[in-house]
């Protein structure tokens, strides 16, 4: 009440400073306001260039199954693109001594890639994973990673879990292909693949 009184006395001297004051605060709001938008505007469209960078990239198992060795090999250097892999090159055909795709990982480890466009009812044998043991050792690379759209019988599967081969069956590229990083996948390192009765199912689907 005092102050609204001497606000009232004094009003002639003090209305300038009033007046600034309110406008200052104005502006400060309204300024806060709308960088609170800006920011809320720009992280909304940081999501939605992630999601179109993945959608961009998508493709579903289906139209995979139709590519060509070449096609599928090109596909799958793209997703390593897409995850930070550099100097990523397709090295398959004759003579590529058991590597399909060369490349670095984003963490600079040197790599080696094998692509097996399989047909979904057949499985990875114990024999091609002791083929990409041999060609990580002739590569000279550090990480060996077997791509494929089927699965890994199970003494190809423990293969790769006791040699540390990156092991990326259909379910798993499913996943890559729809954004998962490829550096997430050595901790589930062919696992996945389900128990018995999940295989069963798995024949029944695709074994026709």
């Amino acid at each position: 009440m005092v102050a609204a009184v001497l606000l009232v006395m004094f009003w002639h001297l003090v209305w300038v400073y009033v007046v600034v004051a309110l406008a200052v605060s104005g502006a400060m709001a309204g300024g806060w306001t709308l960088w609170r938008k800006d920011r809320a505007a720009r992280a909304e469209d940081r999501r939605w260039r992630a999601l179109d960078a993945v959608a961009a990239g998508h493709r579903t198992l289906a139209e995979v199954d139709r590519m060509t060795g070449t096609e599928f090999e090109g596909f799958v250097a793209g997703l390593c693109r897409r995850d930070g892999c550099t100097q990523v090159e397709r090295v398959g055909g004759a003579g590529d001594n058991g590597a399909d795709i060369k490349g670095v990982l984003p963490d600079g480890r040197t790599m080696i890639v094998q692509c097996k466009r399989y047909a979904p009812g057949n499985a990875i044998p114990a024999r091609e994973i002791r083929d990409m043991m041999g060609a990580l050792q002739h590569h000279r690379a550090q990480v060996a990673v077997f791509v494929t759209t089927s699965r890994f019988t199970r003494p190809a599967q423990n293969l790769c879990i006791e040699h540390g081969i990156w092991a990326l069956h259909r379910d798993l590229l499913g996943l890559w292909n729809n954004g998962a990083s490829l550096l997430s996948f050595p901790q589930i390192n062919g696992a996945g693949q389900g128990d018995r009765q999940h295989q069963t199912r798995w024949r029944r689907t695709y074994e026709k």
